[in-house]
C-alpha cells in the first residue's frame, strides 16, 4: 500500500478508472450520454435495404473516425423501423471478435445489434468521448470474459467508469490535440495509398513493355521461369522455431512475409538444426509460399536482412542473373497478372498450393537485355523504398498518438 501511495503523483488520485488529477471526476459512460443498442431490419424484406442511409456493422468501424458510408445501406423504409442515431453519436463494437472498435457518426444513421451507441449530452464533447472509449477499449473488452461469442452487454458498457476533466473546454482541447494527430495519420495513409496506386500504374506500364525507358528498344522475349534458374526450385527445412539468441540464424516462415513481399519485424524466431546451413538464403534468392491462404507470396533476400534460413512451406529459387533480373522478377510477382496466374494454378489440385515444378512453369515476358530489366527493377525498387519510408513515418505517428492519448486522457499533461 505504501509503494502504491508513493507511485501516485502529488495532485493525483487512484480511482476505479485509473490514476487521474484530483479535480477530475469519475463518471459512468451512461452519465456522459444516452446509451443505445442497434437492431437489424428484417433481411427477408429486400425493400428494407438500399442506398439512402448508412447501416453500421463492426466491419465499418476501425479504419475511419467518422462514418458516413457503410458496406450495407438502408432504404428509407428500413431506416424508418430502425433506431435512428444523430450526427455526433459515438459508436462502439460490443459483440464479437472485434469488441473495442470505435467511430463517430458523420451523419444520421443506424447500427446493428453488435454496436452500442452513445448520444453525448450537451456537456460531453463527442470527439473527446470517442477518444475516451478508444482508450478504455481494452478494459471494456475484458468485461466480455471467456465465451464462444464475446459480449459486453448494454448495462456493462453503460456502467463502465471513465475519468473526465472538470470543464467542457478541457475536453475540447484534448479532443482537438488528438484530432490533429489523427489528421496527420490520415494524411500519411492517403499519401501511401496514392503512392501505391502510382506504383501499380508504373508496374502495369513498365513490366508489360507498354512504356519503354529511354535508350531501350527491341522485342521483348517469352521465357519459362524454370529456364532462368541455376538449379531446380527446392523446399525449405522442417524444423521448429526457437527463441532468438543472437547467434542462431533467423527462421523465415510464410507468416513472416507480408503482402508486399517484406519481412515482418515482430515475432521473429530462430532455427536450431544441424542441417540449417544447407537452407541458408543467398543474396537475390527468391522464396515462394507454396500452400494455404498465403500461396504465391514472395520474398527477395538481401544480405542486409541478416542470416536467414527458409522453412518447409517455402520454395527457394536461385536465379541465373545472366537471363533474369531478380528485382524484375520480384516486381512481376506483385502484379495482377501474376496473382491471376496464382489463383488459377493453385486450385488445380482442389486445395490452395503450387509446387516447385509448377512455379518453374510460370511464363514470363521480359526485356531483351539485362540492362533494361535492371533499370525497370531499380525504378520500382526506389518507389518501394519511398513507400517503406512513409510507412515507417506512419508507424511513428501512430505511436506518438498512442502516447498522447495515454498522457492527455489521464491528465498527466494538461492543456487548459
Amino acid at each position: 500500500m505504501i509503494a502504491d501511495a508513493l507511485s501516485i503523483p502529488n495532485g493525483f488520485k487512484q480511482t476505479e478508472a485509473g490514476i487521474c488529477p484530483d479535480e477530475w471526476s469519475i463518471r459512468t459512460i451512461g452519465q456522459l450520454g444516452h446509451v443505445l443498442t442497434g437492431s437489424t431490419p428484417p433481411t427477408v424484406e429486400p425493400k428494407n435495404y438500399g442506398t439512402d442511409y448508412p447501416f453500421v456493422s463492426p466491419f465499418d468501424l476501425g479504419e475511419r473516425r467518422y462514418i458516413s458510408r457503410t458496406e450495407k445501406m438502408l432504404s428509407t423504409r428500413g431506416f424508418s423501423i430502425s433506431r435512428q442515431l444523430p450526427c455526433g453519436t459515438v459508436l462502439f463494437v460490443s459483440i464479437g471478435s472485434t469488441i473495442g472498435k470505435c467511430g463517430i457518426a458523420a451523419t444520421i444513421l443506424a447500427t446493428n445489434q453488435q454496436i452500442n451507441a452513445v448520444v453525448p449530452h450537451e456537456s460531453t464533447n463527442s470527439e473527446f468521448l470517442h477518444y475516451v472509449l478508444c482508450h478504455a477499449s481494452t478494459r471494456i473488452k475484458s468485461l466480455a470474459g471467456e465465451q464462444a461469442v464475446p459480449i459486453v452487454n448494454k448495462s456493462q458498457f453503460a456502467e463502465t467508469l471513465v475519468a473526465i476533466p472538470p470543464t467542457l473546454a478541457e475536453q475540447e482541447a484534448i479532443a482537438g490535440a488528438l484530432s490533429d494527430a489523427d489528421a496527420w495519420i490520415e494524411s500519411l495513409e492517403q499519401l501511401i495509398a496514392k503512392k501505391r496506386q502510382i506504383k501499380q500504374g508504373a508496374m502495369q506500364e513498365l513490366l508489360t513493355g507498354k512504356t519503354r525507358l529511354p535508350g531501350f528498344s527491341g522485342e521483348w522475349e517469352c521465357r519459362t521461369f524454370g529456364d532462368c534458374l541455376l538449379v531446380r526450385p527446392d523446399y525449405g527445412i522442417n524444423a521448429p522455431g526457437v527463441e532468438p539468441d543472437g547467434l542462431l540464424p533467423t527462421y523465415v516462415r510464410i507468416t513472416d512475409i507480408d503482402d508486399h513481399g517484406r519481412l515482418h519485424t515482430a515475432n521473429r524466431v530462430a532455427v536450431n538444426h544441424p542441417d540449417s546451413s544447407s537452407y541458408g538464403l543467398e543474396e537475390n534468392d527468391i522464396v515462394f509460399a507454396r500452400t494455404g491462404a498465403s500461396v504465391g507470396k514472395t520474398y527477395l533476400y538481401r544480405l542486409s536482412d541478416g542470416p536467414l534460413v527458409f522453412a518447409g512451406f517455402l520454395i527457394r529459387a536461385r536465379i541465373n542473373q545472366l537471363k533474369l533480373s531478380p528485382g524484375f522478377l520480384f516486381s512481376f510477382t506483385q502484379t495482377h497478372q501474376y496473382w491471376n496466374w496464382v489463383r488459377v494454378m493453385s486450385m488445380r489440385s482442389g486445395q490452395p498450393g503450387i509446387n516447385g515444378n509448377e512455379y518453374a512453369s510460370l511464363q514470363l515476358r521480359v526485356p531483351p537485355t539485362m540492362a533494361e530489366q535492371t533499370a525497370i527493377a531499380e525504378i520500382l525498387s526506389d518507389m518501394d523504398t519511398e513507400i517503406t519510408a512513409l510507412e515507417s513515418k506512419l508507424s511513428k505517428a501512430r505511436q506518438i498518438k498512442q502516447g498522447m492519448m495515454q498522457e492527455l486522457l489521464t491528465g498527466r499533461i494538461r492543456l487548459v
